[in-house]
């Protein structure tokens, strides 16, 4: 070879282990956060009594991710009901309680994604959390819906509740499905325990261009959480706080289990530091581990929202640089 081509590939040779170096230099540090189990038997669907909460006073940033569970290619869509199942509940519902009122805003709009809101009478929490979209500002919604339009329709694929914290997400449906169902939801921010899990959020601000809400906490923290990818198979929200939540959890995940069969969530499964296996276990066994990646979700299906999705939280990182 060439003296000329040997120097030109030794150049080369270089550059790209710097630009490896380098990439190695900013990548994010992984950590692994506190994973909790707060969980309580029940046996009313309706009752949410599954509570994992993920806690680190380093951390800065993170993804959730939610997909279908691995047997949604055997889900037809005959039969899967809408409606709430109250067997073994003692809550009241139907006839027994007044009607609900509701008021329903669009206040965002474009070709390809739009924003609707909903103000419920018959919340559990009501509270005006200001939600602003450019200059228009809507208060004491209840819940807010993000819609896209593919493959010729409307597709909802996240919904939030300003008034306590709580979001759902859920990928677009299969091309076998006409749709799929919410499960399991979570909280962002610090989780404070009340007469249920809340965060506390003082305002939201969402961009419609980087499909981004910014969150201002009562503490007067910010978090953004923004929808980085949504197809068939999965949707992804990377969520970034200006500063570490220490004394509390930065997420939650909350959903509901009363049997193997009628659940939202059944099993666990963490990749633990320092592990070459994944601890998995019954979502009511588990107790608690540090983790750098947590799943949560389903192996057989339900009769409770059987087209509903798994969660998985990872990409743990404080922001700093890894050494």
């Amino acid at each position: 070879m060439p003296a000329l081509a040997l120097l030109a590939c030794g150049a080369l040779a270089g550059l790209c282990a710097r630009a490896t170096a380098l990439a190695a230099e900013t990548r994010p540090a992984p950590l692994a956060v506190d994973v909790t189990n707060a969980s309580e038997a029940e046996s009313c669907a309706e009752k949410d009594n599954v509570t994992v909460t993920f806690a680190s006073p380093r951390l800065r940033r993170f993804r959730i991710e939610a997909v279908h569970p691995a047997y949604i290619g055997a889900v037809t869509g005959d039969g899967e009901s809408r409606e709430p199942d109250w067997t073994d509940c003692d809550i009241a519902h139907g006839e027994e309680t007044a009607a609900p009122t509701e008021r329903r805003i669009t206040f965002y709009e474009s070709p390809f994604l739009w924003v609707t809101g909903y103000e419920f009478s018959d919340y559990w929490r009501r509270r005006d959390v200001p939600v602003r979209i450019g200059d228009r500002v809507e208060h004491n919604l209840t819940m807010v819906q993000l819609w896209i339009f593919v493959h010729g329709k409307a597709e909802q694929v996240l919904v939030f509740y300003p008034t306590d914290g709580i979001w759902r997400i859920h990928p677009l449906p299969p091309a076998h499905l006409p749709w799929s169902a919410y499960g399991s939801s979570f909280f962002v921010g610090p989780v404070q325990m009340k007469e249920r899990p809340v965060v506390e959020i003082k305002e939201v601000g969402f961009d419609p261009a980087s499909k981004s809400f910014r969150l201002t906490f009562a503490d007067g923290g910010h978090g953004e959480v923004k929808v980085t990818d949504v197809d068939e198979s999965h949707i992804t929200l990377d969520v970034a706080f200006d500063q570490a939540i220490e004394n509390e959890p930065f997420a939650a995940l909350r959903s509901m289990y009363v049997t193997e069969f009628n659940a939202d969530v059944a099993r666990i499964a963490l990749q633990r530091p320092e592990a070459r296996s994944w601890l998995e276990e019954p979502i009511m066994n588990f107790h608690g581990a540090k983790a750098t990646k947590a799943w949560m979700g389903r192996l057989v299906p339900s009769r409770h929202n059987i087209s509903a999705p798994d969660l998985v939280f990872s990409g743990f990182t404080s922001g700093e640089a890894a050494p």
